[in-house]
């Protein structure tokens, strides 16, 4: 497997955190912050990676997340780390401080963020049936 997790039909697939995606090497911006604002790149034992919880709740992990949101007031938009929209977003300069990552889907769910519509198509779709 080439570091590749596979994703829904019509998704395409979710990809690791890389140099490629507008981040360092270790997979995650420059100055990770709280959703009040406050720095999370204090060395820690518990591990290297900010991921957003189910409880919308930052948290440190041994493993970087699969899945990059954004986050600016009530606009909450999960998708794929390779999607063409955040790539250009954060190509043009913006979107970093915004930036949030997750373990997986259902906790993106659970923070309460919804699909992106370019990454993400098919279950965009299905969630704006759904509300």
């Amino acid at each position: 497997m080439n570091g590749r997790l596979a994703a829904g039909p019509g998704d395409g697939a979710v990809s690791g955190c890389t140099p490629a995606d507008g981040h360092p090497a270790d997979g995650h911006p420059a100055e990770a912050r709280s959703p009040e604002g406050r720095s999370l790149e204090a060395p820690s034992p518990e591990g290297r990676y900010v991921l957003l919880g189910a409880d919308g709740r930052p948290y440190r992990a041994e493993r970087p997340g699969t899945l990059g949101g954004y986050r600016r007031g009530r606009l909450r938009i999960y998708g794929r780390l390779d999607c063409p929209s955040a790539l250009r977003a954060l190509a043009a300069g913006g979107y970093r401080r915004n930036r949030v990552f997750f373990a997986d889907e259902p906790t993106a769910i659970a923070a309460g963020y919804r699909p992106c519509a370019v990454c993400l198509p098919v279950r965009y779709t299905r969630w704006k049936e759904e509300s």
